[in-house]
């Protein structure tokens, strides 16, 4: 079994943003999301119109690889950022909260987290959605380099190479 952990992370979250933006009604981007910057540490807003959806499945990757409950100020931490302050050391900035809130927030409606006293926590249907576009981008993965063919499961790994790989 493919779990998220295993394939490329940068492919994972974008595949992944792409399945929410097409097939989550609930993730969807506020009117203001297209002026705001990501934090005090940025000059400009995000270019990408759809960061709002890469944010949303970089949240997903990082609740799965935490295994454990994490809470809005852990976030803040992960995407939060150094600022340059001229002549002065730089300083580390925590992220703001209100687009990641919102992000969870549409996360739960859509049922892939679930909040517990700790924080918020993977559902199930949270953690199979992940582990089966992590098993789409290790099989795409593998196709455009067959060397990586190996670490799949054998029963995949007949559809990438064509034959088992114990024969000669």
């Amino acid at each position: 079994m493919v779990t998220a952990l295993e394939v490329p992370a940068d492919k994972l979250i974008a595949k992944l943003a792409q399945y929410l933006k097409e097939n989550v009604p609930e993730v969807k981007p506020p009117h203001w999301a297209t002026f705001v910057k990501t934090g005090c540490f940025k000059e400009k807003p995000p270019e990408d119109p759809n960061w709002w959806y890469y944010r949303a499945a970089s949240i997903l990757r990082k609740l799965y690889k935490a295994g454990e409950p994490m809470g809005l100020t852990e976030f803040r931490r992960e995407y939060g950022g150094r600022k340059r302050r001229g002549v002065r050391p730089e300083r580390t900035y925590r992220a703001p909260g209100n687009a990641i809130r919102k992000i969870l927030q549409q996360l739960e409606q859509a049922q892939l987290v679930r909040k517990t006293r700790r924080g918020r926590v993977l559902t199930p249907q949270g953690r199979a959605l992940l582990d089966r576009i992590a098993l789409e981008v290790a099989l795409e993965v593998a196709s455009e380099n067959p060397e990586l063919a190996k670490y799949l499961p054998a029963s995949l790994r007949v559809k990438i190479l064509g034959a088992p790989s114990g024969s000669t």
